[in-house]
């Protein structure tokens, strides 16, 4: 893949910061527990719509700041209420299975959705952080670096489990009731 020119990763660091805060906005407002009915739709959503901005991340060439350090953006972000908004949200759905690495091990562990949505949520705002300051290469090799090591496998994740959790919550029907529905579909 070619190098990107100024205008190229300056047009992937804006797109990269819209899609952050959208997905910040997102999992603030479904830690909230405004609006627990659609609170599986806004997330698949809102993962899916950064996870896209991530693998535009990871299909670039490496980007490489001038400054061979990370400028210090401030004290990290508390996500533990986030994590924890989140988890009450997700109460009974939480947890689930994983493969731990299916390439190396592919023994299961177990995952927390709402620590993977909190996760995301703080590589993103670290990166947004850098982009506020004016440090758009910094942002881009945040984003990117912290897209292959930790959120873009935390965000694939948790997307599995909330298509997973969406198709169960909407195809699953008791025998008797998908029976009857069977019988009315085959009359004429």
């Amino acid at each position: 893949m070619p190098e990107q020119t100024d205008t190229e990763l300056a047009d992937v660091a804006r797109a990269v910061a819209y899609e952050s805060r959208g997905y910040l906005t997102t999992v603030t407002e479904v830690a909230a527990g405004s609006n627990p009915e659609a609170a599986l739709p806004l997330l698949l959503l809102a993962v899916s719509d950064v996870l896209a901005a991530g693998a535009r991340l990871g299909a670039m060439v490496d980007v490489v700041p001038a400054d061979r350090f990370e400028p210090d953006v401030g004290p990290d972000a508390d996500l533990d209420p986030l994590r924890l908004g989140l988890a009450n949200v997700l109460e009974g759905i939480d947890e689930y299975a994983e493969v731990l690495d299916p390439l190396v091990d592919p023994q299961l562990g177990a995952g927390l959705l709402s620590a993977d949505l909190a996760t995301i949520a703080g590589a993103l705002d670290q990166g947004l952080a850098h982009y506020e300051a004016g440090r758009e290469l910094e942002a881009l090799w945040w984003w990117q670096f912290s897209y292959l090591s930790s959120w873009g496998e935390r965000a694939s994740s948790a997307l599995r489990v909330l298509q997973a959790l969406l198709a169960h919550l909407r195809l699953d029907v008791p025998d008797d009731v998908a029976a009857e529905a069977e019988y009315d579909a085959l009359q004429p």
